[in-house]
């Protein structure tokens, strides 16, 4: 895939939209391209997420481990989906087991680089704390929204 191939990608992920393209341009070059084969994890639920990954092409299935120790299918995502958005700013844990369904194209894109990125531009830093205080409420709204089921 072209490098301005990525740059449109990349653009289009929630996250960078907003940002001008020489920033999108530095995220493009310093991310790497990492092909996963159909049926190989690309991550694992509970390990550290160091990096965040785009799916580029084919589509990833995510699975979560129930109590009983059975895998269960959340979901499926495909081109232009982000995973571990959180890893580009604080250590977290993967939430799902990642599987590429079919052949699969991400884009590797890790902390170290991002911070690097967020020092060079302040406004850019500005842009993704807005980002993450969204995802964050959107998250928290989510939980809330579940909280009369455990209160049974």
């Amino acid at each position: 895939m072209a490098l301005s191939d990525d740059i449109e990608l990349l653009s289009a992920v929630p996250l960078f939209s907003g940002l001008d393209a020489d920033q999108i341009r530095l995220i493009a070059f310093g991310a790497e391209h990492r092909p996963i084969s159909a049926g190989q994890a690309l991550f694992r639920e509970k390990a550290p997420a160091e990096c965040a990954y785009v799916v580029v092409r084919g589509k990833l299935d995510l699975y979560v481990i129930g109590r009983d120790g059975t895998q269960t299918l959340e979901t499926s995502v495909g081109p232009g989906v982000m995973l571990s958005e959180l890893a580009l700013v604080t250590m977290v844990e993967r939430k799902f087991t990642a599987v590429a369904a079919d052949d699969v194209d991400v884009i590797r894109i890790t902390r170290s680089l991002f911070h690097r990125l967020l020092e060079e531009y302040p406004a850019m830093a500005r842009h993704v704390e807005t980002r993450i205080r969204k995802t964050l409420g959107d998250l928290m709204e989510g939980s809330a929204s579940l909280a009369p089921r455990f209160a049974e």
